[in-house]
């Protein structure tokens, strides 16, 4: 299915007014008619003007105001005439249905996919008008799909939601070649974030290879977002396209481990960062240790023998690598 944009239809202000003049003159007609008739004249002018009366309403149905941004899908006898754009007053044929099977779908910002049945009061009165007229927003719009559990790469189930920013491009490919455009692209999207996010680990792992070039990478949701966010967005546009909808950006919104494993994984991290820690600590203490002795060597301060050399570095190392300050004890004595 291809998008027909029909042109030249902004006219509807000129089909109105003559909409209007031609139901007075068949009104003055009848009223004229009436009095011809009483005084015995011909009853010509009473019917034609009757009958005008009863078929001048028709032209009104052909009567469409759009806005900026909009879009009416049109219908004549089941088949497709084509798409009116742009804002105006148009006129189109009186017999032709807009067309839009998502009229009564609202993606809200939450995420979820809610009927006319289950929005509140006010929001049903706007989706009921939006169901009248049957307009397609041609706006950029943005779906927050709720939060996933899914697997990484390594298995640990993983919280994720994102936003993805999307506006229709082709009319005719979203009202025809999918059931509802909006309950589509809210599944598809559902879909390829689970494709991408179980090819890479929540956080660096040694010997994960996320790129599929055989090779292991440094890839991972958390430290590599935007790549992930790009081959979100590739992976939905690939599946709308049939839609005839543009995705402008995907982002991840929420990125975290699942509850059950939340705190074990926290206490792996802070392990981790813990061995890191006290391993910068172990090599300034040894740096230090060594400076110590060579300095002492240089100023021939005080002369030690192997022995008090290990003693020394003993005590110099449970001083610097100690959680607590040192507590020396004086000697007093001699040093032997």
């Amino acid at each position: 299915m291809k998008e027909k944009v029909l042109t030249n239809r902004k006219n509807g202000m000129l089909v109105l007014l003559l909409t209007i003049l031609i139901n007075l003159a068949a009104l003055a007609g009848t009223i004229y008619g009436g009095i011809v008739l009483e005084n015995g004249g011909n009853a010509l002018m009473l019917v034609v003007s009757l009958i005008v009366l009863c078929i001048g309403w028709l032209p009104i149905p052909g009567l469409k105001v759009l806005k900026p941004q909009e879009a009416l899908v049109l219908t004549l006898f089941g088949k497709y005439v084509g798409t009116l754009k742009g804002d105006g007053f148009f006129f189109v044929n009186p017999f032709c249905v807009a067309v839009n099977p998502a009229a009564k779908t609202a993606l809200n910002q939450s995420g979820d996919v809610k009927t006319v049945s289950a929005l509140s009061t006010a929001n049903a009165s706007s989706v009921s008008v939006e169901m009248v007229n049957k307009k397609l927003s041609l706006k950029v719009m943005t779906l927050n799909n709720n939060r996933q559990k899914i697997n990484d790469c390594l298995g640990n189930p993983v919280e994720i939601g994102i936003a993805v920013t999307w506006r229709i491009v082709d009319t005719a490919k979203a009202v025809f070649n999918v059931d509802n455009y909006k309950e589509y692209l809210s599944l598809q999207c559902d879909t390829a974030l689970r494709n991408v996010v179980r090819v890479y680990p929540y956080d660096v792992a040694p010997n994960v290879d996320t790129t599929g070039d055989g090779m292991a990478d440094d890839g991972s949701l958390r430290g590599s977002s935007e790549v992930v966010a790009g081959r979100i967005r590739d992976e939905i546009q690939a599946r709308v396209n049939e839609a005839g909808i543009e995705i402008v950006e995907a982002r991840i919104t929420y990125l975290a481990y699942a509850p059950e494993i939340a705190a074990v994984m926290l206490q792996r991290q802070q392990a981790s960062a813990i061995i890191d820690a006290r391993k910068m600590i172990v090599d300034g203490a040894v740096g230090m240790v060594e400076m110590a002795l060579e300095r002492l060597n240089e100023k021939q301060v005080v002369v030690l023998d192997e022995e008090r050399k290990a003693a020394m570095v003993s005590n110099l190392l449970v001083v610097l690598c100690g959680n607590h300050d040192a507590q020396p004890v004086v000697n007093s004595g001699s040093l032997y």
